[in-house]
């Protein structure tokens, strides 16, 4: 079943998503960069998503980790 279909693996990808971009941009911030459009653009506004809302990014990843594997 693709990512797309599945709520699970969407939300899993997401967050996944957020963490990576914000990880990056914390390592090497010119690879990440806000003035790109498309999907560097994309990418950007996730590590954005990533650092600002930390806490609860964070109770996402928690979330969907015990979601994981304890309920599926």
């Amino acid at each position: 079943m693709s990512a797309l279909f599945n709520f699970q693996s969407l939300m899993t990808v997401i967050l996944l998503l957020i963490c990576t971009c914000a990880y990056v941009r914390s390592i090497v911030p010119r690879l990440v960069d806000r003035k790109k459009v498309g999907v560097g653009g994309i990418f950007w506004k996730c590590a954005r998503i990533g650092e600002r809302k930390s806490p609860y990014v964070a109770i996402g990843c928690l979330f969907m980790a015990f979601s994981i594997l304890f309920w599926s």
